[in-house]
């Protein structure tokens, strides 16, 4: 069993979750049930998952709640290309937050690849 809060994934999947609600209170009112609320869940999901999966007894049963965190990433990535297209975020917002969500990405597959499955 892993301490979820001592886990840079986690602490840095938590501070990128506030970027993005700070991100997207400034999206349209209207997308408040569409976009934004997609954005905001799946960022929640990144590190909710991290530190569900790390109450796991194995690391097979982490290995998979990690593997979840991954997918709500890219699920983050192309919002936010659909948010940049749409014009509710600008090009050099988009490169800075997925530079982020990239660098999130990355250390969650190497942590995952140190697991013993």
């Amino acid at each position: 069993m892993h301490q979820f809060k001592e886990l840079i994934i986690w602490q840095k999947s938590r501070i990128f979750c506030s970027q993005i609600y700070l991100l997207t209170s400034k999206f349209p009112v209207e997308e408040k049930f569409g976009i934004t609320n997609q954005l905001r869940r799946a960022s929640v999901s990144i590190a909710s998952n991290i530190a569900e999966g790390s109450s796991r007894n194995s690391d097979k049963d982490f290995s998979r709640f990690l593997e979840i965190a991954i997918g709500s990433a890219y699920e983050i990535e192309t919002q936010l290309l659909i948010s940049s297209d749409l014009g509710f975020i600008s090009k050099i917002e988009l490169e800075e937050i997925t530079l982020k969500i990239e660098e999130i990405i990355k250390m969650i597959s190497k942590f995952r690849s140190t697991l013993k499955i």
